[in-house]
C-alpha cells in the first residue's frame, strides 16, 4: 500500500510540473473553448462527413455499374448521381483530435483508426511495398499497392516481378481482377461469400463455362487443389510479419495524428522490420 501511495504521489507531482498545480492535462483545448470556434469546428466537421458520403456513394455506384458491365462513361454518370442525392448516416461521427482518422471495426471494437497495408515477399517475408489510408475497406488499394511494388522493385533493379499476388476478400472486385490481369498480374484473391446465383462446386471438374463471371471464376480457381494451397501461404506470408512488428515494435497501433504522421509512422515500422530481416539473413 506504502508504495502504491508513493507512486500515485510521484505521478501527481510529476503532473504538476508539466501541467501545473491547477490543471490535470485533460482540459478542452483553448481553441474548443470559446463557442464561435467551437461552432466553426462542427460546420467544418458536417462538411467533411458530407463530402466522405458522397465520395463513398459515388465509388459503391461505380464499382456496381463496372461490375455491371457498363462503359465507363455510364458509370461516371451513376458515380454523379449517387454523389448528388448521398446522405450521411445518423451514426456518422468526426474526431475532433485527429479528423483525418476514420471510425473503424477492429479487433476490440471500433475506434477511429487508419488503415495500413503491407505487400510482403514470400521467400524473405520483406515489406515490398507499403501505405497508410484513412479508408476503411482494402480494395481500391490493391492496384496502388501492386504499382508500388512493380516500381520499387524496378528502383531496386530487380525486374523478376511477383509471381502473384495473393489477398483476403477484402480486396476482392471484378474490377480489381480485371485491372491486375489487364496490367500482366496475376492475382489470386478470395471471393468471400457467395450468392446463390454464383454457387461454384466445391471441387470443380471440367471446362470452365463461357458465361462465367470473374467472380465465379476466381472462385473456382480457389477450389481447384493448386488454388487451394497457392491461398493457404497467405497466412505464412504477410500474417507473420504483422505479428513480428506488432510483438517486437509495438506497432499494434500508430501514436502519431494526421494522415501524414501516420504514413510517416508505418513506413519507419516496415523499414524496421526489413532491416531486422536482413541481418538475420546475413
Amino acid at each position: 500500500m506504502a508504495d502504491n501511495l508513493a507512486e500515485a504521489e510521484a505521478t501527481d507531482s510529476a503532473e504538476d510540473d508539466e501541467f501545473g498545480t491547477d490543471r490535470r492535462g485533460d482540459e478542452v483545448p483553448a481553441e474548443l473553448a470559446r463557442r464561435e470556434t467551437r461552432l466553426v469546428k462542427l460546420r467544418a466537421a458536417k462538411e467533411a462527413i458530407e463530402a466522405e458520403a458522397r465520395d463513398t456513394a459515388a465509388h459503391k455506384a461505380e464499382e456496381r455499374a463496372r461490375e455491371q458491365g457498363a462503359n465507363e462513361s455510364e458509370v461516371r454518370a451513376r458515380g454523379e448521381e449517387a454523389r448528388e442525392t448521398a446522405v450521411p448516416k445518423g451514426s456518422a461521427q468526426r474526431n475532433f483530435t485527429d479528423p483525418e482518422s476514420r471510425m473503424m471495426k477492429t479487433a476490440d471494437g471500433f475506434h477511429y483508426s487508419y488503415n495500413a497495408q503491407a505487400m510482403v515477399d514470400e521467400q524473405a517475408q520483406v515489406v515490398l511495398a507499403q501505405s497508410v489510408s484513412n479508408l476503411a475497406v482494402d480494395g481500391p488499394q490493391l492496384m496502388d499497392m501492386i504499382d508500388a511494388t512493380t516500381k520499387n522493385l524496378g528502383a531496386a533493379d530487380i525486374d523478376d516481378d511477383p509471381d502473384t499476388v495473393i489477398a483476403d476478400a477484402g480486396y476482392f472486385s471484378e474490377a480489381n481482377v480485371t485491372n491486375a490481369t489487364d496490367a500482366g498480374t496475376d492475382v489470386l484473391i478470395a471471393t468471400g461469400r457467395m450468392k446463390h446465383d454464383d454457387c461454384v462446386s466445391q471441387t470443380p471438374r471440367g471446362p470452365i463455362p463461357r458465361d462465367a463471371t470473374v467472380k465465379q471464376k476466381m472462385a473456382r480457381r480457389l477450389r481447384t487443389k493448386k488454388g487451394r494451397a497457392d491461398y493457404a501461404r497467405r497466412k505464412a506470408i504477410v500474417e507473420p510479419v504483422f505479428g513480428q512488428m506488432k510483438v517486437r515494435q509495438r506497432a499494434g497501433f500508430l501514436r502519431l495524428r494526421g494522415l501524414d504522421g501516420a504514413q510517416g509512422e508505418w513506413a519507419l515500422h516496415t523499414l524496421c522490420h526489413n532491416l531486422r530481416k536482413l541481418a538475420h539473413a546475413g
